[in-house]
């Protein structure tokens, strides 16, 4: 009992913090207009079920008495009642799907916009139990949403309804109070206890798992030509079964655990179908009770029986919104700013950045794995001048992208000082070219696709990169493709540079971003480059660059790293 007090009380939380920014935005007049409109339209149609329920009574009891005249008044007071009922009912759906839409699209945007703010969706890849935040966005947010006002829209009615049915069964019959409250309790209990922790983990799994298999799905679909290249087809088919197996096989366990759910919940709803009659039916064979007051006392007593057990009538849908709302939860608390390093991690110190400044330098630069397992560089302390490039090189898995990703803040795993422009002044350009949906001309722009930039220069900017056919080919440059595929990596890697021609930042960040080319096209960029007020930091393997650089950073592993002037270094074969 106290295990699932506190359970509840943790689940209570989790979905307080998930609902209450919403409730409490610039849109919460809106949104509890809406509640109180929902809650007026639940009180009628309780009304309407109260009035019906006792016109069922007084038209069976006419029937039972052959009073002709008390049958058809009854009849018509039934039909008047139906009559305004029925645009309640729909109206309130009408309602409660357009509020959940409002909400979602709101706390959608809010998880948006703490997913991409300062990098979280980079960061998140440190954390292992934040699996498919694309999922958990998507549809978590969709079905909690839809299933938050589902759930609290039923509690609210069963609420109104007990308290409007009660006294009408107390009137007819206390013995089915008492017998009602007793036979609730332990329906609840046995739910909670025998089928809850259970259904709840399994639920759990299976949204993991069922994210999993079709993450797999796309992942195929997204690299598709290297996989056809690698005749990869069998390895790809059997880790794409054996996801789908995982979901399979935690599914079988499911519908196991649901079928002994079905067993008793139907066993417990269909004995409310003879019960009342049973405990009733002495007084009114005695002819205490009209016949039409046995069919009323029913009709309370499934209402009132109802309210009391509505978390087992609904426990297999809620047991899926329960494993919905520790996703979010979990997520939440991981893109949150206050959030602790992943577990299992040791909390150390982390590198300090001194931004907004018109250079870059490292003071005593300590580089670790995310995780800490490993040190990549150890005490770095260098100064990239404007106009002074710098060139690192080294063995692959040494350390040289993650020096840039510590640079570009993706990477705080260390110690140490690291001074650098702000974010607008830095252009970064990894080895394979993010190409973004859209037009080519989007394309150029990127990431900064409000610019006014004429159709003349594009043109322009295309020939200088050695592209000069591209518009034309792919059919100008408002036509939309799929670049990533329509491109070759050696055009995607030109395309690439070609926005930092037309951006020139302070420093432009290359990771082997011309590894695609032949030497005459990668002299040829560079040349461009270095004739931009941009200062290149690069990563290659190439002796062809040293030249457009001033300085070259060698690190040669176990955190070992050496500094020379670029006309004295030479390329180790």
């Amino acid at each position: 009992m106290q295990f699932m007090a506190e359970y509840n009380r943790k689940l209570w939380q989790q979905f307080k913090g998930i609902a209450k920014p919403y409730w409490f935005s610039d849109e919460k007049w809106r949104a509890r207009g809406l509640l109180a409109l929902l809650i007026l339209l639940l009180l009628g149609q309780t009304e309407f079920n109260v009035l019906l329920n006792e016109q069922t009574g007084e038209f069976t009891s006419a029937l039972a008495a052959r009073d002709a005249e008390r049958f058809w008044r009854s009849i018509r007071a039934s039909f008047i009642i139906l009559v305004l009922t029925v645009p309640i009912y729909a109206y309130y759906y009408y309602v409660r799907d357009k509020l959940a839409l409002y909400w979602r699209q709101w706390i959608t945007h809010h998880y948006l916009d703490r997913y991409f703010s300062k990098r979280a969706y980079y960061r998140l890849t440190a954390y292992a139990d934040i699996d498919n935040p694309d999922q958990r966005i998507a549809e978590d947010i969709n079905t909690y949403t839809q299933r938050s006002l589902y759930f609290l829209l039923i509690m609210l009615g069963e609420l109104i309804q007990l308290i409007a049915f009660s006294s009408v069964l107390w009137y007819i019959s206390k013995e089915l109070v008492f017998f009602l409250i007793a036979y609730a309790f332990a329906g609840t209990i046995i739910t909670l206890f025998f089928f809850g922790k259970v259904l709840i983990g399994l639920n759990f799994n299976q949204l993991k798992r069922e994210a999993d298999f079709r993450f797999s799905l796309v992942r195929v679909r997204e690299n598709i030509e290297a996989i056809a290249l690698y005749r990869g087809e069998t390895q790809e088919s059997n880790h794409v079964k054996q996801r789908f197996h995982d979901a399979f096989v935690n599914y079988l366990k499911l519908i196991k655990w649901q079928l002994n759910l079905n067993l008793f919940q139907y066993a417990y709803s269909f004995l409310t179908i003879i019960l009342p009659s049973a405990i009733i039916a002495s007084r009114v064979l005695s002819g205490e009770l009209e016949v039409g007051r046995a069919i009323q006392a029913a009709g309370a007593f499934a209402a009132v029986l109802s309210a009391m057990t509505v978390i087992v009538d609904n426990f297999e849908s809620l047991s899926r919104f329960v494993a919905g709302i520790e996703r979010l939860d979990t997520f939440s608390k991981a893109l949150s700013a206050t959030s602790a390093e992943p577990k299992g991690h040791r909390k150390v110190e982390t590198i300090i950045h001194a931004a907004e400044n018109s250079r870059l330098a490292l003071e005593n630069v300590t580089l670790q794995t995310p995780g800490h397992e490993r040190t990549l560089i150890s005490n770095l302390t260098l100064a990239v001048n404007p106009g002074e490039s710098l060139l690192i090189v080294g063995p692959s898995g040494e350390g040289k992208s993650s020096l840039l990703r510590a640079i570009a803040g993706l990477w705080d795993s260390g110690s140490g000082f690291i001074v650098r422009p702000g974010e607008e002044h830095m252009m970064f350009l990894p080895q394979h070219p993010y190409m973004i949906p859209g037009t080519l001309r989007t394309q150029l722009l990127y990431p900064h696709p409000d610019r006014k930039i004429s159709d003349d220069e594009l043109f322009q900017l295309l020939e200088r990169v050695r592209l000069p056919q591209l518009a034309d080919r792919l059919g100008g440059l408002n036509a939309t493709k799929d670049w990533a595929k329509v491109l070759s990596v050696g055009e995607q890697q030109r395309l690439a540079v070609a926005r930092v021609l037309l951006s020139q930042p302070s420093y432009a960040m290359l990771d082997e971003a011309t590894s695609a080319l032949d030497l005459e096209n990668e002299d040829s960029l560079y040349r461009l480059l270095a004739e931009t007020s941009s200062t290149l930091v690069s990563i290659s393997h190439r002796p062809s660059v040293l030249k457009y650089h001033r300085q070259v950073l060698e690190l040669s592993g176990n955190g070992h790293w050496q500094l020379y002037p670029a006309n004295a270094y030479h390329f180790k074969n």
